[in-house]
């Protein structure tokens, strides 16, 4: 197997549309040789715990209204492109994410990580759930057969902060300055949300290379 460390932000439009694009090409080649985990990165790190008003966030960044929609605009068009629901007019708030990291490093001590992660996309961007609230957040746990209780318990304390910040500083370290950012085996980067082709272009390199006892290099 071959790691592929995915680092994102599960309020990140183009890590939803870039994790679409990658199961595309996943689909294509079932034979990927493909071991996935998932790493945090805060597109706001700065964000009050409570998160914030959407619309006020949106146009703060952008610079009022008609900047957030040409923003978006592009957003909006790839995703419809690749098949994805966004319903931007049911996000009404801008949470911190922390929680969300938090539950994706816990999902993953159990195995459930893949499943936590699209489901925290699906119920921000397709349902307009607040994901920074710990009632959202128990629901996406026992969805995935965690248990919700032991997740409550852990979201009142501050189990894993310390862990996740500092995970996230390194990867800013690293040269990290946007995601999604996919690294393949440990030391290539694929910045960005890529077409399936690339995807299924660089799987069918590592095999080769694997079957030909070569290094993984893409």
């Amino acid at each position: 197997m071959v790691k592929l460390d995915i680092v994102s932000d599960p309020i990140c439009p183009w890590c939803y549309i870039g994790k679409a694009c990658l199961d595309k090409a996943l689909a294509e080649r079932p034979g990927h040789p493909f071991e996935i985990e998932w790493h945090p990165f805060q597109l706001n790190p700065d964000m009050p715990p409570e998160g914030m008003d959407r619309r006020a966030y949106l146009e703060a960044k952008f610079g009022g209204k008609e900047g957030a929609v040409q923003a978006y605009a592009p957003i909006a068009e790839r995703a419809e492109a690749e098949g994805l629901t966004i319903n931007f007019d049911k996000i009404t708030r801008t949470p911190n994410t922390m929680d969300a990291h938090r539950l994706i490093h816990w999902a993953g001590i159990e195995g459930r990580q893949m499943a936590v992660a699209m489901s925290l996309f699906r119920a921000y961007f397709e349902d307009g759930r607040d994901i920074g609230d710990h009632e959202v957040l128990g629901d996406i746990a026992d969805s995935a057969e965690m248990d919700a209780a032991v997740v409550q318990k852990l979201l009142a304390s501050d189990a894993d902060i310390e862990g996740i910040a500092g995970r996230d500083k390194a990867f800013r370290e690293m040269g990290v300055t946007g995601v999604p950012c996919f690294i393949v085996a440990g030391k290539h980067a694929v910045p960005g949300c890529q077409a399936p082709e690339l995807w299924i272009k660089v799987i069918d390199e590592i095999v080769e290379n694997l079957e030909s006892g070569e290094d993984t290099a893409i």
